[in-house]
């Protein structure tokens, strides 16, 4: 879905900046320090309008979230809604996802989301895809032994791909599914998701869990718990 240029963008952009994190390498290793009063750090690759950032950010005060997205007309209708809704949780960061540890230090973070990326499906582009083997060892050093990359995608072959990538990396699956609203609506929807539910395209769904944990209880607001 091609993103409409606003010809505004920039003057709706300073009136967001509140929510944007300009210079996110200078909080390496102090997310958490310089945001104080959240327990956790979760980072959001491609968080587009932003719904599901905002309704996440809803459902857990308690967690200081990373949004990165580098569509700037996406990201600014993303802004707006964190600011809309008043919410505090939420700090904006204009990267590409190759440059994640630029921002975010050894073990920092608790949870990664990758929801619909690009499926880049030819072989030649497989090394762009999010759940690429370059792309989780970047995840796996700035995740914390325990923490998980939750991924969301409707596309069924970068699925087994990405289960395939998920175990050569170490990652140990939890929730895995492909068909995640087979009985209902589960959990909290983005933008893409709330669309093709809506057209009765099934939706896949694993966690990944860095360090060998294992995950309990089920899919009730995101919110997993942890268990050793």
């Amino acid at each position: 879905m091609r993103m409409h240029k606003k010809k505004n963008l920039a003057s709706r952009m300073e009136r967001a900046s509140s929510a944007l994190t300009a210079e996110p390498e200078k909080l390496k290793g102090r997310w958490l320090e310089v945001f104080s009063g959240y327990e956790r750090l979760h980072i959001e690759l491609g968080c587009g309008k932003g719904t599901f950032t905002r309704d996440m950010a809803k459902t857990m005060p308690g967690v200081l979230f990373a949004a990165v997205e580098r569509v700037p007309d996406a990201m600014v209708m993303a802004m707006e809604k964190i600011i809309d809704a008043g919410l505090d949780n939420v700090r904006f960061i204009d990267m590409d996802a190759e440059r994640l540890c630029e921002a975010f230090a050894e073990n920092e973070a608790d949870r990664i989301y990758i929801n619909f990326c690009d499926p880049w499906p030819k072989s030649k582009q497989a090394k762009r895809r999010l759940t690429a083997p370059a792309f989780l060892e970047k995840y796996k050093r700035i995740l914390k032994p325990g923490g998980e990359i939750h991924f969301k995608t409707d596309n069924a072959e970068l699925f087994r791909y990405s289960l395939e990538t998920f175990r050569e990396a170490g990652l140990e699956l939890a929730e895995v599914t492909e068909n995640l609203h087979q009985n209902g609506p589960v959990g909290v929807m983005t933008d893409y998701e709330l669309k093709f539910y809506s057209e009765g395209k099934p939706i896949c769904r694993a966690v990944a869990v860095h360090g060998g944990l294992k995950l309990t209880g089920g899919m009730k607001n995101e919110a997993y718990i942890m268990e050793r």
